[in-house]
């Protein structure tokens, strides 16, 4: 088979929709959403072909996951002040229906994975989303709904999350708190937010400044030993860039070679593993947009190396 046909089978999804208007000066760089694809095309790393615009998550995937009450205050815009105030984002319908697009973007994403290894989405990695609220930048958690939706209905049975934002992924670790056949694994800076970390399966809180050795050295020897002792048949990656040094919410210190290398780390792993990946970008809020833009896209280019 060749290379360009191969290429075809990593499964890309991207919506207009993603990108969303914000009040100038806001610390959200929702631009990326567009330059990221245009990025990738450029360059030659993927293809037109690759790429596919999910629907519309529809209602009762949505409930699997978050709760009725929480569901019926987004669609009635009936959030409170501080509810609003949490997610970090003016409230509209059109950011609703955002994440409902985005949602199943990692939703198709997993299907697609199932059958050709692996799938990323343009967006998503909101990991902050509760099952009853929505909190920084997050209003759906899209790796716990594609979760939800792959053990409902039997398309999966042990699924791991690897969780590297630097954030830690407090909403996911809420929703599985209770759900032996989900093991959540979470790498981030400890002393960052959120300041109340929920429980996650594995929590590792890395130091201030953490660089590339000490990050990687940790990751090399935790990876190998979450698959063997676990044993998933399905894995979500949620591969947020505000690790960078350059990151002005990321406390630590990776380069743009040390995160590279951690997107390989991961994706390999779940390659020799024989497990599916779906990859989700998470965040990064690097002043250069620029640097965004390249840890985002070395995501890619690592992946169609691998797979």
């Amino acid at each position: 088979m060749q290379r360009s046909d191969r290429l075809q089978m990593l499964k890309i999804a991207y919506h207009p929709i993603y990108k969303y208007d914000l009040p100038p000066g806001h610390r959200f760089p929702m631009v990326k959403y567009e330059l990221l694809p245009e990025q990738l095309l450029y360059e030659g790393t993927v293809s037109e072909r690759q790429f596919f615009q999910p629907e519309a998550l529809p209602e009762e995937v949505l409930l699997l996951t978050h709760d009725e009450e929480y569901w019926q205050k987004l669609k009635n815009q009936t959030l409170t002040a501080k509810e609003i105030r949490g997610i970090g984002f003016p409230m509209t319908p059109h950011l609703v229906q955002r994440g409902r697009h985005i949602a199943n973007g990692t939703l198709q994403c997993a299907l697609y994975a199932r059958q050709y290894g692996a799938a990323l989405n343009i967006a998503g990695g909101t990991h902050h989303a509760f099952s009853y609220k929505g909190e920084g930048f997050c209003v759906f958690n899209d790796i716990a709904i594609a979760a939800n939706y792959l053990l409902h209905e039997g398309l999966a049975s042990r699924i791991l999350v690897i969780d590297l934002d630097v954030h830690q992924g407090n909403g996911t670790a809420q929703i599985f708190r209770h759900d032996p056949r989900v093991f959540t694994f979470s790498m981030h800076g400890a002393k960052n937010y959120p300041v109340r970390k929920e429980q996650s399966s594995l929590d590792i809180g890395l130091p201030d400044g953490a660089d590339d050795n000490h990050y990687l050295r940790i990751l090399r020897e935790t990876l190998p030993r979450l698959f063997d002792d676990f044993q998933p048949d399905m894995a979500f990656y949620q591969s947020g860039v505000d690790v960078l040094a350059s990151d002005k919410l990321g406390r630590l210190s990776l380069s743009l070679s040390g995160c590279k290398e951690r997107d390989r780390l991961v994706l390999h792993t779940c390659k020799i593993n024989h497990v599916p990946v779906a990859v989700s970008m998470g965040g990064g809020y690097s002043d250069r947009l620029s640097l965004i833009i390249e840890a985002h896209a070395n995501t890619y280019r690592v992946a169609g190396e691998v797979f």
